[in-house]
């Protein structure tokens, strides 16, 4: 599993959030990008059963246990799109040799 997050997308949640902590979860809604039927959700509460966690900027990124077969076999991409003043998510396959 790995996770990417540009300077901008991390401003951004502190500049949205005001917060040090932010979960990363599948959310069932909407069609997904690479799980059919489920999105890449945010919430600020404290972990309970971390299964992955990096910190940019001061700001603990975490997945629950339970949820990193979402993130699974993939890099999960966080950006900021000055376009449309919003965090854009994109996933790239891992190559498997």
């Amino acid at each position: 599993m790995l996770l990417s997050i540009d300077e901008k997308a991390a401003k951004w949640f502190t500049s949205e959030f005001d917060v040090n902590t932010v979960r990363m979860f599948p959310q069932y809604a909407g069609f997904g990008e690479k799980h059919k039927g489920f999105t890449l959700a945010f919430s600020a509460e404290p972990p309970s059963n971390i299964g992955f966690t990096k910190e940019i900027n001061g700001i603990n990124f975490y997945v629950e246990g339970n949820d990193v077969w979402f993130f699974e076999d993939t890099e999960t991409c966080l950006s900021y799109n000055d376009e449309i003043n919003e965090i854009q998510i994109s996933f790239k396959e891992k190559i498997v040799n």
